[in-house]
């Protein structure tokens, strides 16, 4: 295949946009945008929070809607907003039943610690998958530099690590740390 026949008709179509085109996606861009801020004044804030994995796939898929409702022909505005409107819905459903123990074990991951003091649960890393590298960057970033001001690095269930930092010889409340896999 000739390397410049197949340039010519690739760049043809990467720099092609008509008037009509740019209207359409100016005016579904807008439209769909609005539907998100709608949607999210209706349903709350938690649509983009980030407390669980629930609520990242809650991102992922406002975010493709979008982006297909604004470049796909075959997407109308209205058909765009409609599958929002079902995702904002699955979000609030999954808000409630959250409250309870037997949904949460179903859709939550959960936090798990990777370092008691300043020892590494390495099976506990492996479960979850992270490396020292990760949390050595982790400590790093959480100004730590002793191992010895360490209390405890959780793994959350939004994927995020946290450092609690040994500020003195207190034990850590019961309470904070009850829902954490050891």
């Amino acid at each position: 295949m000739d390397f410049t026949i197949f340039w010519d008709s690739v760049s043809e179509k990467l720099f092609d946009l008509s008037w009509k085109d740019f209207f359409l996606i100016m005016l579904t861009s807008v439209g769909i945008y609005m539907a998100v801020i709608f949607y999210t004044r209706i349903f709350g804030k938690r649509s983009f929070s980030k407390m669980s994995s629930f609520d990242f796939a809650m991102t992922i898929a406002v975010g493709s809607i979008m982006a297909t409702t604004v470049l796909s022909e075959t997407v109308s505005l209205l058909e765009g907003a409609a599958g929002l409107l079902f995702i904002y819905a699955l979000q609030l459903f999954a808000a409630y039943f959250r409250r309870y123990k037997w949904f949460r074990k179903l859709i939550d991951n959960t936090p798990t610690l990777v370092m008691d003091g300043p020892v590494m649960l390495r099976e506990n890393m492996k479960a979850v998958r992270i490396t020292e590298g990760d949390v050595r960057a982790k400590l790093r970033e959480a100004n730590v530099i002793k191992l010895s001001e360490v209390k405890a690095v959780i793994f959350e269930t939004t994927g995020t690590l946290v450092v609690i930092h040994k500020d003195n010889d207190e034990a850590i409340e019961d309470w904070i740390l009850k829902d954490v896999r050891r």
